[in-house]
């Protein structure tokens, strides 16, 4: 009996979706559980599994709109003794709606081209990222060295191998040692249009103008942006941190922590500690309006703003009160690099209380954040800058950072939420009463 293969409910407020890419061929056999094709939704990139064994039907385009429910293929019995068969690296490659995605720089800084090699990866096991790349650039994945474990092929393997001449232009900027969000940095804007291998944008009209379409992910952050400026009143209050002693800390302990945890100490686990710590004592800070309610949230549902390829996404750490500094920094970790490589899964993009967003890693100095609707507050952190400070009676250089609160002025007072910074930056700049909590 055939099996319909339907577009799956795949979270909050998310009804439909972009039928990205075909991974599988019209005609392939299929195992069951084998990703077939890519779903773009206003939130993530989603590989779509086959539900049962046999052969694909396509009943949909790559560059369709479909809606949850709607059925996309149909998988026919197949053949006795049938195997599945490989779709071809450039199947990838039909064309979509959603509009091309920012190459970005590459990272290498190597000007002549990468010898092509035979790579490990199997083109199932590509990325979405690196799919774009692939199709994009209309390359044959299996003449990609891949660099990344078991040799598989990463982004910038990909970048590399199509985009040689890129590499005469300046390097990528990094976050630093002293940035305390592992985002995505070395990532272009998503709202650019492919560029070429030169540096120079093309494909102008008579007129000196482009059109690309923007994709949904890319449409859902502009009307969520404009959502919160027109329904919440948005207010920004700002205070410096004198991060010495967190930075002494790191500096002593960071090697063994590392040694007994298996992960970097970075500065995230200090800022979600404070904030989660702040939220408690200001609870109106974490919580939402709805209608004429005011709902409080029990756990703190911290969402962390990462810069990636096609736009800014904000994955969310549940339960950020109750987890360790070694927790803290391997959920960063992992929802940073899932949400670079278009693997966050939709559950890990919804239901955040309160979102940090991080535009030091960019060089910020000051910048007043818009709230993540229902939130209602949102820490703005920035660049870490060496600046002469009164210390009692003394000038002395210390590394300060300038943050801002942002926060709906609807359900929080001035009071709370000056307060609340004030607490944060108490919390940081002596780190004991982070772990003594007092």
């Amino acid at each position: 009996m055939p099996t319909n293969v339907t577009v799956p409910g795949m979270g909050e407020s998310v009804t439909e979706a972009v039928l990205l890419r075909w991974l599988k061929n019209d005609g392939d056999v299929v195992a069951t559980d084998e990703p077939i094709c890519e779903l773009e939704t206003d939130k993530a990139n989603v590989d779509l599994p086959s539900p049962a064994a046999g052969v694909l039907r396509h009943a949909k385009n790559a560059g369709d709109t479909v809606h949850v429910g709607e059925t996309i293929a149909r998988v026919d019995d197949g053949p006795a003794g049938a195997t599945p068969v490989k779709a071809p690296a450039i199947a990838a490659a039909q064309s979509s709606s959603a509009g091309p995605a920012s190459a970005g720089p590459t990272s290498s800084t190597k000007t002549e081209s990468k010898p092509a090699a035979a790579s490990s990866s199997k083109p199932e096991d590509l990325s979405p990222a690196v799919r774009r790349v692939v199709a994009e650039a209309g390359i044959d994945a299996s003449k990609i060295k891949g660099t990344g474990p078991g040799g598989r092929i990463t982004k910038e393997d990909a970048e590399t191998y199509s985009e040689p001449a890129k590499s005469n232009g300046a390097p990528a900027p990094s976050a630093g040692t002293n940035q305390p969000l592992p985002s995505a940095p070395s990532k272009a804007p998503a709202s650019a249009p492919a560029v070429a291998a030169a540096g120079a944008m093309t494909g102008f009209d008579e007129n000196g103008k482009k059109r690309v379409p923007m994709s949904k992910m890319r449409l859902r952050i502009a009307q969520t942006l404009v959502q919160a400026q027109q329904t919440a009143a948005i207010l920004t209050t700002f205070n410096e941190v004198d991060l010495t002693e967190v930075m002494a800390i790191r500096s002593r302990l960071k090697e063994k922590f590392e040694k007994t945890h298996g992960i970097g100490l970075g500065f995230m686990s200090f800022f979600s500690r404070a904030v989660a710590l702040g939220l408690k004592e200001f609870p109106r800070i974490n919580a939402e309006i709805d209608g004429s309610d005011v709902v409080y949230n029990e756990h703190v549902n911290l969402g962390i703003a990462v810069s990636t390829d096609r736009g800014l996404a904000v994955p969310v750490m549940r339960n950020a009160e109750t987890l360790s500094f070694a927790k803290i920094e391997s959920e960063i970790k992992r929802l940073a690099l899932a949400a670079r490589d278009g693997k966050l899964g939709l559950s890990e993009l919804s239901g955040g209380t309160f979102t940090i967003t991080n535009g030091g890693v960019f060089g910020s100095l000051l910048s007043t954040p818009i709230l993540n609707p229902p939130q209602s507050g949102i820490l703005g952190m920035h660049t870490i800058q060496k600046r002469p400070m009164a210390v009692g009676d003394e000038i002395k250089i210390r590394p300060m950072m300038y943050i801002a609160l942002s926060y709906d002025h609807r359900i929080v007072d001035g009071k709370e939420s000056v307060s609340f910074l004030v607490r944060v930056k108490e919390l940081l700049e002596d780190p004991t009463r982070l772990m003594l909590e007092v």
